[in-house]
Order: C-alpha cells, then structure tokens, then sequence
C-alpha cells in the first residue's frame, strides 16, 4: 500500500511538470528493494498527434525527470531512474487513454472479481468512468478504480518478414 501511495506522489510531481516540457507521464513503476529501488518512468508526447516518442527526445528529458524525483526525496538512499517509451505494450492509466486507444485488444488486470483477475479483449472505450471490454467469454465493465493495470497487448506481423535462409 505505501509503494502505491509513493507512486501516486511520484506521477503527480511529474505530471505537475511535464506540461511545460511538452510531455505526457504515461506510467511509473518502482521496482527492486526500498532500499536501491529502480524507478521506471515511460514518457510520451503530450501532443497525441506527434510520431512516437525518439531515444533522443527521451535522453532530452532525464534532466527535469530526475531533478523532480530529487527535490521529492522519496527514497533513504541511492535509486536507479530509467526513462523510456511507453513501448508496444503501452499502459493504460488514464480516463482519455481508454479512449484513445479504443479499438485495440489489451490485457487488464483488476483487484478481483469473483476469483477472476484478468481479462484479455477488445477495448470498447470509456463513459464517465466505466471501462469497456469485449473478450471472447463475454462484454465485462470496470471502473477506472477497479483496474489494477491495463496494457496494449502487442501485435506481431512476421508476415512481412522475407525469409533469408538460401
């Protein structure tokens, strides 16, 4: 439970932030011991219309990242920070990317539902706070407070792949 509090204080310092540098804080994950921690930030353009966030373009952030988890001083001591993309598995976090995203098959996880934590499915989209989800045993609801984690599940074409072998 204080590992979810401390990363709710950690996504609200950077999301404080980020509008200024042009950023969207798609997910946190604290990772490791409490005592040497790793601390996994993913970053995205804020403006959903750019191309995907470059290596460059992430390299440019680790400044201002590290200087917010700094002067919050979460951890006694040393931590590692890693700053990436959200990656093809995109995490799902807020109301507007179940929005965005509706359409694409995602892996969720809730807190339990009658013994049954995850679910894999067509996103519906969201209304209000009510998340849709089309599986193949049925259409399930949650509420954002009920999610534990959502992510894209990835789609992988090898078709396009020519084979090299002589």
């Amino acid at each position: 439970m204080a590992e979810d509090m401390l990363r709710a204080r950690l996504i609200a310092a950077l999301e404080e932030k980020s509008a200024d540098h042009g950023i969207d804080i798609v997910d946190v994950q604290i990772a490791g011991a409490f005592k040497l921690p790793v601390l996994d930030i993913r970053i995205d353009h804020a403006d959903e219309d750019m191309p995907a966030i470059t290596l460059d373009e992430i390299a440019a952030q680790n400044g201002w990242i590290g200087a917010c988890i700094d002067e919050m001083d979460p951890f006694p001591g040393a931590y590692t920070l890693e700053v990436s993309s959200p990656g093809m598995a995109r995490p799902l976090r807020k109301a507007r990317d179940f929005e965005r995203f509706a359409g694409s098959t995602v892996v969720l996880r809730t807190n339990g539902f009658s013994g049954r934590r995850t679910y894999t499915g067509a996103l519906e989209g969201i209304e209000g706070t009510t998340v849709s989800l089309a599986c193949d045993d049925g259409a399930f609801s949650f509420d954002l407070a009920d999610i534990k984690s959502c992510t894209i599940k990835p789609v992988y074409d090898f078709s396009a792949a020519s084979d090299t072998r002589g």
